[in-house]
């Protein structure tokens, strides 16, 4: 193939629905024209960020504790820096250089067959058309955490895992995240299908799932929740977190919604902070049963900014739900 045929291929009938054609063919540009599985293999691995993430999150995990602990490494806010490195020689470097490769051929061979399993198509690749089944019927999200596919890779996942008799079949199939699966790794069989399918319940005449689909009173969201200021605030600042699909209290919720309130409440705690300095502290709370106060039968948690001097007496704080129990200390 000629230059200019090739330069045509590439530049007008190249048809993209993934990297590989482009990656194949630059690989095998900068390898004299003859490349390998592995090298164009390796080279679609260096484009994809799932990768890269997938070992970010193992070497969080591990080397960083380890390491920081016996104080070999420091590690600030991404960096990891050794110790005593500008102390070496080249030969030095060299030496310890040797010494690593050697101990990482020696793990290498006494752990071949189990090293990289977790991460290996060898067992039985997913067939495509199966793993489009199951992150449709997932709706394109992650069956445990609820983020969707365009914001984290997704794994197809065995529910019971293959080191514990699991099948490869799409009923023991589900759709998690990379952070997820590495999480779960082969440790249990946790089904999380079906969890997308709640995250869409919603109520007729509801005022929350009215806001949460209109979106005119929203000043944050997530995946999962909302944030909208109080209609009758407390105090100035006071917000409700609530969930996007109909829950009745607190108590229904899943830990991916618990999650998803949290991350609201914690970010806009701080933004309250940072515009009003006279912001010295908070109250939390849900009202779960008509009993214990609750009007509006969706869940909303609410978070009231706290001043010096806007009550007489602060003590007891949210046991001031019954008013002569709030200060215990009378």
């Amino acid at each position: 193939m000629t230059y200019e045929q090739l330069k045509s291929f590439i530049s007008n009938k190249m048809s993209l629905s993934h990297v590989y054609q482009p990656v194949a063919i630059k690989t095998l540009l900068t390898s004299s024209g003859i490349a390998s599985l592995e090298d164009i293999a390796s080279g679609v691995s260096s484009r994809d960020p799932s990768q890269v993430e997938y070992y970010v999150e193992k070497v969080k995990r591990y080397p960083k504790d380890v390491l920081t602990k016996h104080k070999v490494v420091e590690y600030d806010k991404g960096i990891f820096s050794l110790k005593g490195y500008d102390q070496l020689s080249n030969q030095q470097r060299q030496e310890l250089i040797a010494l690593c490769e050697l101990k990482l051929q020696q793990f290498e061979t006494d752990r071949k067959e189990t090293l990289w399993k977790n991460r290996s198509t060898k067992r039985r690749s997913v067939p495509g058309s199966v793993r489009y089944e199951v992150i449709k019927r997932a709706k394109s999200r992650c069956e445990a955490c609820g983020i969707p596919m365009s914001e984290r890779a997704l794994d197809v996942d065995h529910v019971v895992p293959k080191t514990w008799g699991g099948k490869d079949d799409i009923s023991n199939y589900q759709a998690l995240c990379y952070v997820c699966n590495i999480n779960k790794s082969n440790k249990d069989d946790t089904d999380f299908r079906g969890l997308s399918n709640i995250f869409a319940e919603k109520e007729d005449d509801c005022l929350f799932c009215d806001l949460a689909q209109d979106g005119s009173r929203t000043i944050a969201e997530n995946t999962l929740a909302f944030l909208i200021e109080d209609a009758y605030p407390v105090t100035e600042g006071h917000v409700l977190a609530i969930p996007k699909r109909h829950v009745d209290d607190y108590f229904g919720l899943v830990q991916a919604e618990i999650n998803a309130i949290n991350q609201l409440l914690t970010s806009y705690k701080s933004e309250l902070q940072k515009k009003d300095p006279t912001i010295t502290g908070f109250n939390i709370g849900a009202n779960c049963g008509e009993d214990a106060g609750q009007t509006i039968f969706h869940c909303h948690v609410h978070l009231i900014p706290r001043r010096s001097g806007d009550v007489g007496d602060p003590t007891g704080g949210v046991r001031s739900v019954i008013p002569d129990k709030a200060n215990y200390k009378n």
